[in-house]
């Protein structure tokens, strides 16, 4: 497949970078970077919805429809790029999403990358729209009904960004909207995706939710091309000896993937993420905004939309990670992991004085993100993720995560996040401390 790219117009570095075109769901090397934006800088983006879109477009081949990463000056490999996540804003009228169902003979080993026309063979064809429903995807070489997914419980859902609340609509409202679908959606210009609105599934109706806009997949470019949707443990082990071009080992997954991929709620407006860099310039590419969702995202999909993005980057130099290190809003941290107030540690000092005095260590909120195959294996490489970072034996981050954390899902079925309270010198070493104290105003 062609990949759109946005020549690098100026070795120039840029205060701010805006970015509205996309990479057809890969994340990679080969794709060319827009900027560089300056350390310190902006930027900000038009967002395209992910998930079920790029799903229904055939062409795609990954799951998502991310923006065209840009280079961040003064990155290079082994540090580490701070995001720092200003606005997330929802521009779509309404979207649609459910429980999915594969349509066998329509994808070689993997739905989400490698789609086939059951009729004339041809591997991730150009498709078109006819009419609305499950049913109106076809292919361009033959005319064959093409979709390689369906919804076994699918509804629409209608946003009020203003008011932060959403509503699920009926069958007729909801055919009415699939006739517009990508009015209602807002797709931005340059998007390539079939709105998901057209299948104009209702089966949920009348469901008022609240809206709490947050990015599913935001980082940093793997050293290596990859479907944007498996940038991560779980969804990227259907790349694991996969019969197409991006299948590859377990241990090449490990080594290239950046796991931008997290669907973590608390990755909203006032949060930071401070992502690897695997290529030089870290490649910031966004997207798969999502208007709501619990902690799991049970359904395995949930509330796509097209948005607007604004952030701020901040090099740290010398900072190897492996994966994420996120700092939560203060409100979504769980309460154990919450920074300590004046008061509560004066009750604790006066405790410890009680039985015969010992000085209170100063410590900070701190997560790390794993990924694997389940979640097992995702809270083993979030746990070892935060020993390598921070230096601490393994067994003591288990401590601190039980007493003064928390390992909460992010997504089934393998991402968590993994916090807890972190001596203050460690932060210090590892570059990070400046960052936590202004999140927490420590």
């Amino acid at each position: 497949m062609s990949v759109e790219t946005l020549t690098l117009k100026s070795p120039v570095s840029q205060d701010m970078v805006r970015v509205n075109t996309f990479t057809g769901g890969l994340v990679g090397p080969s794709l060319k970077m827009s900027g560089p934006v300056k350390d310190g800088g902006t930027i900000v983006a038009s967002t395209a919805p992910g998930c079920w879109g790029p799903m229904i477009t055939p062409k795609f081949q990954g799951g998502h429809e991310v923006t065209q990463p840009v280079a961040v000056a003064g990155a290079a490999v082994g540090d580490a790029i701070a995001l720092k996540l200003k606005r997330v804003e929802v521009t779509s009228l309404a979207t649609s999403s459910g429980v999915m169902q594969f349509v066998d003979g329509r994808y070689l080993g993997d739905p989400f990358v490698a789609k086939l026309c059951p009729q004339c063979g041809t591997q991730s064809p150009a498709t078109h729209l006819e009419g609305i429903g499950q049913q109106a995807v076809h292919c361009d070489v033959c005319g064959a009904e093409v979709s390689a997914f369906r919804f076994t419980n699918g509804y629409v859902i209608v946003f009020d960004q203003e008011n932060q609340v959403a509503v699920t609509v009926s069958k007729d409202i909801a055919e009415r909207i699939a006739k517009d679908a990508k009015q209602f959606a807002r797709l931005p210009a340059a998007s390539q995706q079939h709105s998901i609105l057209s299948f104009a599934e209702a089966d949920i109706v009348g469901l008022v939710s609240r809206m709490q806009p947050f990015m599913g997949n935001i980082g940093t470019t793997p050293s290596r091309d990859l479907p944007d949707s498996h940038n991560c443990g779980d969804f990227g082990a259907f790349l694991i000896n996969a019969p197409h071009k991006y299948g590859m080992s377990q241990e090449e997954l490990n080594r290239h993937k950046t796991d931008g991929h997290m669907d973590a709620n608390s990755v909203r407006a006032g949060a930071v993420v401070i992502c690897p860099v695997k290529v030089p310039g870290g490649g910031i590419y966004i997207g798969d905004m999502h208007a709501q969702q619990g902690n799991g995202e049970i359904a395995v999909h949930t509330t796509d939309v097209a948005g607007e993005v604004e952030l701020q980057v901040e090099v740290i130099k010398g900072l190897t990670l492996d994966g994420p290190i996120l700092l939560q809003r203060l409100e979504d941290l769980p309460l154990l992991a919450r920074p300590i107030t004046p008061e509560l540690r004066e009750k604790a000092h006066a405790l410890a004085q009680r039985f015969g005095g010992v000085p209170l260590e100063d410590n900070a909120p701190i997560t790390f993100i794993g990924s694997g195959a389940n979640l097992n294996e995702a809270t083993t490489n979030g746990l070892e993720r935060a020993a390598k970072a921070t230096g601490l034996p393994y067994d003591e981050i288990l401590n601190r995560a039980t007493i003064t954390g928390s390992i909460e899902i992010a997504r089934l079925p393998g991402v968590v996040r993994v916090t807890f309270l972190c001596p203050m010198p460690v932060l210090e070493r590892i570059g990070i401390a400046h960052l936590v104290r202004a999140q927490y105003g420590l």
